[in-house]
């Protein structure tokens, strides 16, 4: 059972059961990450919302659950038929629909949505500079594109500045890791979305403690686990990226063409 601090910091995830999330989520708890972005998001019930790179789709189901809105729920990696089956075991079919897609290949109209959230998996993609461009067409104007990912406390600009307890692992897992700042500035040049919110959870250290305690428990293997472990001065965090689309006319990327080229 999770502790009363727990209860009082995800009253939401708080109510699922801690087995059936922790089977589901892929790498750190999703539902704590996600329910610290929503604390800064108005969701309202019939919003249509894309949550992009849902993995195992648990996240769609809460936000379904939770907010009422209509989720697409995409990813490239994980079976469509699966994520279905979550759903409808989770009585969320007329809810959430799952969809198998790359992120860089959407099948969507132009601003059909009103908010793109992106839980764990915005840092695969997202730090091309083009990309930004490109997800801001599916969103209607004054929608919300919002991300909660890993980041750092101090920006890595060359190899002499990796810490010592990250420098194994650095080039395979964490050299495309950022501050808060660097994101901030990466999307506010677009000029296609004003900063809402960009800062660190304040829920952070609860992630990182329940993370690590979590794959302790299961005695498996992992890199990201291991770092925070490691890490004694903080110098992973977790933070929150949220953008309200502007009203500015801009060249938006046709991704799927350019990358052909």
């Amino acid at each position: 059972m999770p502790s009363q601090s727990i209860y009082h910091v995800f009253p939401k995830v708080s109510r699922y059961d801690p087995e059936w999330v922790r089977q589901h989520s892929m790498g750190e708890n999703v539902l704590f990450n996600l329910e610290s972005l929503t604390k800064s998001l108005e969701l309202k019930p019939g919003m249509r919302v894309l949550d992009l790179g849902c993995g195992k789709a648990i996240s769609s189901i809460f936000l379904a659950k939770e907010f009422g809105v209509e989720v697409w729920a995409v990813d490239n990696a994980i079976s469509a038929s699966d994520n279905y089956q979550r759903i409808l075991d989770a009585g969320c079919e007329k809810k959430v629909t799952p969809l198998e897609a790359d992120a860089r290949a959407l099948p969507f109209a132009e601003e059909y949505f009103d908010v793109v959230i992106v839980v764990d998996s915005y840092t695969y993609f997202g730090t091309d500079e083009k990309y930004l461009p490109y997800i801001a067409r599916f969103l209607k104007p004054d929608g919300f594109l919002a991300i909660v990912d890993v980041c750092f406390t101090k920006e890595i600009e060359t190899l002499e500045q990796v810490p010592d307890f990250l420098s194994k692992d650095y080039q395979k897992y964490w050299y495309f890791i950022h501050t808060v700042d660097w994101w901030r500035k990466l999307w506010e040049k677009t000029g296609l979305v004003h900063i809402e919110a960009a800062e660190e959870l304040d829920e952070a250290q609860h992630v990182r403690e329940h993370y690590i305690k979590d794959y302790e428990k299961e005695g498996s293997p992992d890199p990201f686990a291991k770092a925070l472990k490691l890490d004694k001065e903080h110098f992973i965090s977790f933070f929150k990226l949220i953008g309200r689309r502007t009203q500015k006319t801009a060249y938006l990327q046709n991704y799927k063409k350019d990358t052909k080229k």
